[in-house]
């Protein structure tokens, strides 16, 4: 499987930015995308994860009501569609593939896409 995540950059506090996580290979083997984030000096953290298999999306706390994830299954595309950024979302974000979705740790996302880098500044 491979995986590669786009779609970050500068948004201003209030904004809104689509990430995409473009999906290759035995994606059937992995039906769980992942998007995780990670600040300096912080853990990765998930803040959403899609289930392919099912099309149920999980969501941490905090991001309910902000975030959206959503699926081109024609392009093997994950979109996680973030709003009402705050200046602490900025981190790298990655999208990864596992067997299972989890949004309480990346174990289990044995894929993983480059990071794309999401600031969130005045």
């Amino acid at each position: 499987v491979q995986l590669q995540a786009s779609g970050g950059g500068l948004v201003r506090p209030g904004g809104s930015l689509r990430l995409s996580c473009v999906a290759s290979g035995f994606i059937l083997d992995r039906p769980a995308v992942g998007w995780f984030r990670q600040a300096p000096g912080k853990e990765r953290e998930a803040v959403a994860c899609l289930s392919t298999n099912n099309d149920i999306v999980h969501y941490p706390d905090f991001v309910k009501g902000r975030f959206a994830v959503s699926e081109d299954n024609a392009k093997s595309t994950v979109y996680p569609q973030m709003n009402s950024l705050k200046p602490e979302d900025t981190a790298v974000y990655y999208c990864g593939a596992a067997l299972f979705c989890s949004t309480t740790s990346p174990e289990g996302y044995d894929y993983w896409g480059q990071e794309t880098l999401v600031t969130v500044s005045s």
